[in-house]
């Protein structure tokens, strides 16, 4: 399954230019995006939209994959185009992906040929165009880092400008546990911001401080507020993948989960997640899961600074260049510091990334069942990166590379 057994190494060509939906197409992923919501209730309202004309700029958050189904019911009975990771083309075929209206990009890699893209649909095809900022599914249920040139992006683009915030994607889907889906319910809000003169007016700097207000959520303390249970028997299986460190010994690595039960294999320390999403320690005191997240970034860079943060490690590398698939390159070698990755397989493969030219990095806990990933991108071709070593521990990475 999405392998390119011609090992073709092309490069995706980001130039062509992008299509409109096709109308029978969207039609029958409106009808597939209703029944697939169906059983979490979505709920979409829309603020200020009325009267207001686009094409717009559509800046959404991104929890998880049911994203993609939300937005198009949201933006109904209009036709959008979606800028999307590289990936999707391979899993869904070239042409299918592009009659659905996407736009591909390689995540955190700056590439002209994507503005040009969402430029044409917005002045050519007069489509609305919907981005992700975030790049990927949250780790814990709280934003993800939100590149600080969107208020610049909104400002060269000069069009009318909608946010669309959702809640209850992840608490169904967690992206530690993606295969399991519990039973919750969703909500989504599009919600006008600006127009096309107010864009003209304000500064890219004060468009940057509201997209950013706009797109912070945290969902476990929506679902608490909310009074939303979920009751699933092994609701906290996987939680222990973000949370890496114990918050008791400080043990790195250390961390088990089953059922709903979050331990420490170093010091016996346990957590239960109650039915609204927190963890409550052997005295009855809760945790608030993003609190430990945020705590653990902080240990990071605690290492970083005190010099002593470091990887060196055997690794498996996929390349994906192109929609044909992935291309298996062999074993290699991955090193992190707080300068840069080295990845390197054999004689054939070098490649340096610098921590400061990455707003992030791609991570995946169990990528297609083959376990934990980070993936490294240049303009042409995404290297997917696999460990089974304990110190290959992809948060930290994550942390380590936001650091700079």
């Amino acid at each position: 399954m999405l392998i390119n057994k011609e090992k073709d190494m092309t490069p995706f060509d980001m130039s062509r230019k992008p299509v409109k939906q096709n109308p029978i197409l969207v039609v029958l992923l409106w009808i597939a995006s209703f029944f697939m919501t169906r059983p979490f209730r979505l709920r979409i309202r829309k603020v200020g939209m009325k009267g207001k004309k686009g094409p717009f700029l559509v800046i959404s958050t991104h929890q998880g994959f049911s994203d993609y189904y939300i937005a198009p019911l949201v933006l109904f009975p209009h036709r959008a185009n979606y800028v999307s990771d590289m990936e999707g083309f391979a899993a869904f075929g070239n042409w299918l992906y592009r009659s659905g209206g996407c736009i591909g990009k390689r995540r955190y890699v700056s590439d002209a040929s994507v503005m040009k893209n969402i430029r044409y649909c917005l002045f050519r095809l007069k489509k609305s165009v919907v981005v992700f900022p975030e790049s990927r599914h949250c780790n814990v249920g709280t934003t993800s880092l939100i590149p600080p040139n969107m208020g610049k992006l909104v400002k060269h683009l000069g069009v009318p400008v909608a946010v669309l915030s959702v809640h209850g994607s992840y608490l169904a889907n967690p992206f530690w546990d993606e295969e399991r889906t519990r039973k919750s319910r969703m909500e989504a809000t599009l919600e006008y911001l600006y127009s096309a003169e107010e864009v003209q007016r304000l500064s890219s700097e004060e468009i940057q401080r509201t997209i950013e207000k706009k797109l912070t959520y945290d969902e476990y303390r929506w679902q608490w507020e909310q009074k939303l249970e979920i009751k699933d028997a092994k609701r906290a299986e996987g939680l222990h993948k973000p949370l890496y460190q114990c918050l008791e010994c400080c043990e790195l690595f250390s961390m088990k989960s089953s059922g709903s039960i979050l331990y420490c294999e170093a010091c016996g320390s346990r957590w239960k997640m109650d039915a609204y999403g927190r963890l409550m320690d052997t005295h009855g005191q809760p945790v608030h899961i993003p609190n430990w997240y945020e705590w653990e970034r902080q240990q990071v860079m605690q290492e970083i600074d005190a010099g002593e943060y470091g990887l060196d490690i055997e690794v498996q590398v996929e390349a994906l260049p192109n929609e044909k698939g992935f291309v298996k390159l062999g074993n290699g070698r991955l090193t992190h510091d707080k300068e840069k990755y080295i990845l390197t397989v054999g004689d054939d493969l070098h490649l340096e990334f610098k921590n400061r030219n990455l707003e992030s990095v791609q991570t995946e806990y169990n990528y297609r069942g083959k376990g934990k990933c980070i993936v490294l991108s240049t303009k042409d071709c995404c290297y997917y990166v696999y460990s089974k070593n304990p110190e290959f521990c992809v948060t930290k990475l994550q942390f380590a590379t936001e650091y700079v």
